[in-house]
């Protein structure tokens, strides 16, 4: 795939210059920073080619800065806002994976990426699995297949339609996100991994939403009804849903290696230890609450919220802000037997 339409940098400077922003933070990954300089040329040629004008009309060129963000505060998943408003950012364009976490102040658009995958294979690897099993399946994928999602849900369709068999296999897909997220005021929509919903249709369901992923289950279903098949890598998005939906029995497609992986020994050896570190976290007497952003939309009410859980159980708790923590960070404060690491999407414990 070349460079442009892997960098989205038509769709991009489209963004820039149909909301007249003049001055653009890029936000790269580490493992990306090295492409930064070719998609900031690109990005200017493609801003030139559209001719932006001013407000006025008075025909003269408005200048677009475009400043790249080559570390950020807290994880590279979220959109950096503190580090956008040192330069007074209009807005932020995110490379790479994200974890979709809404933002306070600043508009942003998102680039997924478009990694290869064979989509015949996949979908083989799908209706296999449909077929050998009973439950509905529920698939859901990694953010850089999002452009292949079409063809492999119209592929998959036809795929089942075609079936044989007298039972047709029960198969749904999580929704592609938008790549365009502007500020949130709404907790609920925040706090929300599931909300109820009302169709226009009459028909009550209940709506997911995980790392920007959303679908619709229907009133009376619940996520333990279904399988997950994951299309992606063994990332932390992967080990995000194994962690949320730990009841369902889950599968992954490897698109790297174009094959179906059932054996996930790493990521139950990781909710293993998750259900360990909740244990030690009832016998602390102080509970650290390490605060992984100060960007995320909600994370004030999140951290009132997690006070009043620790004090309602009769512990104190200690609130701690600092940049990406170590051990060292930590040894600072001795008399914290146990810290919860506060991130969007996930809260991570530490001993």
């Amino acid at each position: 795939m070349d460079f442009e339409s892997n960098y989205d940098i038509a769709a991009s400077a489209h963004f820039i210059q149909s909301h007249n922003f003049t001055r653009v933070a890029l936000q790269f990954p580490d493992n990306l920073l090295k492409d930064s300089t070719r998609v900031v040329t690109a990005l200017r040629k493609r801003l030139q080619s559209l001719k932006i004008f001013d407000a006025t009309g008075s025909g003269h060129e408005t200048d677009v800065g475009l400043f790249v963000m080559a570390d950020t505060a807290y994880g590279s998943c979220c959109i950096d806002e503190v580090g956008a408003s040192h330069i007074n950012a209009d807005c932020v364009i995110h490379y790479g994976h994200t974890c979709f976490s809404p933002t306070t102040t600043l508009p942003a658009y998102f680039v997924f990426g478009k990694a290869s995958i064979c989509v015949a294979d996949c979908v083989e690897s799908v209706s296999k699995y449909a077929l050998t099993n009973s439950k509905p399946i529920m698939v859901l994928f990694g953010l850089e297949y999002a452009h292949s999602m079409q063809q492999i849900k119209e592929a998959l369709l036809e795929s089942l339609v075609s079936c044989r068999f007298d039972a047709k296999p029960e198969v749904h897909v999580a929704d592609v996100p938008s790549s365009v997220m502007f500020p949130s005021k709404d907790i609920k929509k925040i706090n929300g991994l599931q909300e109820s919903s009302s169709g226009c249709n009459g028909a009550s369901g209940t709506i997911y939403s995980i790392g920007g992923l959303t679908w619709k289950l229907l009133e009376g279903q619940s996520m333990d009804d279904y399988l997950l098949f994951w299309i992606g890598l063994d990332d932390s998005a992967f080990a995000n849903v194994v962690l949320t939906f730990n009841a369902c029995e889950i599968v992954r497609y490897d698109a790297n290696e174009n094959r179906m992986v059932t054996d996930l020994f790493q990521q139950r050896r990781i909710l293993k230890r998750r259900y360990y570190l909740v244990e030690r976290a009832k016998d602390a007497n102080i509970v650290g609450i390490l605060v992984g952003t100060l960007g995320v939309a909600g994370y004030l009410h999140i951290i009132n919220q997690m006070m009043e859980l620790i004090t309602g159980a009769g512990k104190k708790a200690y609130t701690l802000v600092m940049g990406r923590p170590n051990p060292a960070k930590l040894a600072n404060f001795p008399e914290v037997k146990f810290v919860t690491f506060l991130v969007y999407t996930s809260v991570c414990l530490y001993v």
